[in-house]
């Protein structure tokens, strides 16, 4: 093994969340230095609990009311959404249903 390599990291583990969408509070656009984009903080209450949630869009995919899951991490005393981690929760027994249009 050649000196300096570590292999696969073993960090710490992102914790998962999951649950009804309660609430979505927009903050922004920010803009921390000369040329750095836009981006909109979101705060999203999902089961009583606030989460933030960093995008470059000012609006999200997710709705109110819909079942979410994604990944986080505590920083200080935040919750903070991984990027590209946030989406709605897909219920097996829901998907392949058939439409009310047949």
């Amino acid at each position: 093994m050649r000196k300096g390599y570590q292999g696969f990291r073993k960090g710490k583990k992102k914790s998962q969340g999951k649950g009804i969408l309660e609430a979505i509070n927009t903050d922004g656009p920010h803009k921390e230095w000369l040329g750095m984009p836009e981006y909109y903080i979101h705060t999203l209450t999902v089961d009583g609990e606030n989460y933030n949630y960093l995008s470059a869009e000012q609006s999200l995919e997710v709705q109110i009311g819909d079942m979410v899951v994604f990944r986080y991490e505590v920083v200080g005393s935040n919750r903070r959404i991984d990027k590209r981690s946030l989406g709605k929760a897909i219920d097996p027994s829901q998907y392949q249903a058939p439409s009310d249009n047949d």
